[in-house]
């Protein structure tokens, strides 16, 4: 088993928590179904100009928007693509436990620090115990 790919997963799964904390913020400003339209949109336009060998551009629409409230359609496409690498090689356990361990470590990390406008709530015992289950979950997948 390839173990350099697990830290690249759980990267990836601290990207979906960044896409949630993107969202929100941006669906308050334009409306939640254009912010889930301009998410996807573009991560699609991403992939299509990098497939193409195009550079971004900034669709009209978004620009009084900050960039930052864009990210999340950078992360989609990423997330998939260390998908598409490593469950083949790692199996898909070991991927989605790895993206649970860096996805719920992020999020209390969001969550303890109110990032992108999200409601502050204080990590207790009984988040950081949680978290601390999930990598043990993931440290006995990984020994298997």
């Amino acid at each position: 088993m390839n173990l350099m790919l697990i830290p690249l997963v759980i990267l990836a799964g601290m990207g979906l928590s960044l896409e949630a904390g993107l969202i929100g913020p941006l669906g308050t400003e334009v409306g939640h179904l254009w912010a889930t339209l301009s998410i996807f949109g573009v991560g699609a336009v991403l992939t299509g100009l990098l497939v193409l060998f195009f550079s971004p551009r900034n669709a009209p629409s978004f620009s009084t928007q900050p960039g930052w409230k864009l990210l999340g359609g950078v992360l989609g496409p990423v997330y998939v693509v260390v998908l598409t690498l490593a469950t083949p090689v790692i199996g898909i356990g070991m991927t989605m436990i790895a993206i649970l361990s860096g996805q719920v470590a992020k999020s209390v990390l969001i969550d303890h620090y109110g990032w992108f406008g999200t409601p502050h709530k204080k990590v207790g015992g009984e988040r950081l115990l949680a978290l601390l289950f999930i990598v043990a979950a993931l440290v006995l997948i990984a020994w298997d």
